[in-house]
């Protein structure tokens, strides 16, 4: 079965990632020295969430470009799996942050502090548009694969919680409620656990070889045996490679010693069958007939 790579993608996205690096770096620094000179813990902690989210993006901008390498020898499926190892680091380290930020929330909310609020109104404004233009750039390619969604997520966590920044600014400023940052900060760091969540379980089932969630494994032998040629499917692994490639590896029994050419002829029909049902689009199907072996459908090898 033949395959389209489209290699538009990786260089828009690279080009879209290269800008919001440089975006980050800018706010990050802005933000040190204006957390600095005012003394505002929150602004130096929006720093450190843009820092990491800068590595972050480092990370998915190298993932970028590994996966649309071609394959090689030593190297047989190439690095398409670069993009979902970087989505998993890019998840987990959004974990820590929330679980970091959650701290940070509940010692400053027991500990306010008097700061400038005009330096932080103004930096989070700047960071605000800097990282709302970033998530524009990334909107679109968040929905191609993993990795991309992981850069997409940081950006946007990053611009919730210079929202967050601003709006504490401003009522520390006006009113006096130096708690209420904690209170957004908190509430943005819960957000960031239910969003990351979900990415690191996928990217995780990914890496883990899981059986993708969408697919029943017994269902899919029984659909193999529907075919009348086909007497049991047995040895099965399911897998995703990555977001677009199902692997399929399995024996086949025949019920009787056909040929190779009439063999060929019964795997186009399954192939098709399993593409259109389950979205698997790689086969590994190892033919046999009368053989001796064990005839569970897993099989711990």
């Amino acid at each position: 079965m033949s395959h389209h790579h489209d290699h538009k993608h990786p260089e828009l996205s690279g080009k879209n990632l290269k800008i919001s690096i440089f975006l980050n770096i800018l706010i990050t620094i802005s933000q040190v020295i204006g957390g600095l000179i005012s003394g505002s813990l929150a602004l130096l902690s929006d720093a450190l969430h843009n820092f990491t989210d800068v590595v972050s993006l480092i990370i998915s901008f190298w993932a970028n470009k590994m996966a649309s390498k071609s394959a090689s020898f030593s190297k047989t499926f190439g690095y398409k799996r670069a993009e979902i190892i970087a989505a998993f680091v890019n998840a987990a380290s959004l974990m820590v942050i929330s679980i970091l930020l959650i701290k940070e929330s509940i010692d400053r909310f027991l500990n306010p502090q008097s700061i400038d609020s005009t330096i932080v109104i103004v930096l989070a404004a700047v960071a605000i548009l800097g990282n709302g233009f970033s998530v524009l750039l990334m909107k679109k390619d968040s929905k191609a694969n993993m990795n991309m969604k992981s850069a997409y997520l940081h950006l946007l966590t990053d611009m919730l919680a210079s929202v967050a920044v601003l709006l504490g600014g401003l009522l520390m400023r006006f009113y006096g409620f130096y708690w209420i940052d904690s209170l957004l900060t908190a509430g943005i760091a819960v957000y960031l656990i239910v969003m990351g969540y979900d990415l690191l379980k996928s990217s995780f089932n990914i890496l883990m070889l899981f059986t993708p969630e969408s697919i029943r494994t017994e269902d899919l032998v029984k659909t193999a045996c529907s075919l009348t040629e086909i007497k049991n499917m047995h040895h099965v692994h399911i897998w995703s490679l990555n977001e677009t490639e199902i692997h399929l590896e399995a024996h086949l029994d025949f019920h009787h010693d056909i040929s190779l050419s009439s063999f060929n002829e019964i795997l186009e029909k399954l192939k098709v069958l399993l593409n259109q049902k389950y979205g698997i689009n790689h086969f590994n199907l190892q033919p046999e007939f009368n053989k001796e072996d064990t005839k569970e459908i897993i099989v711990q090898d």
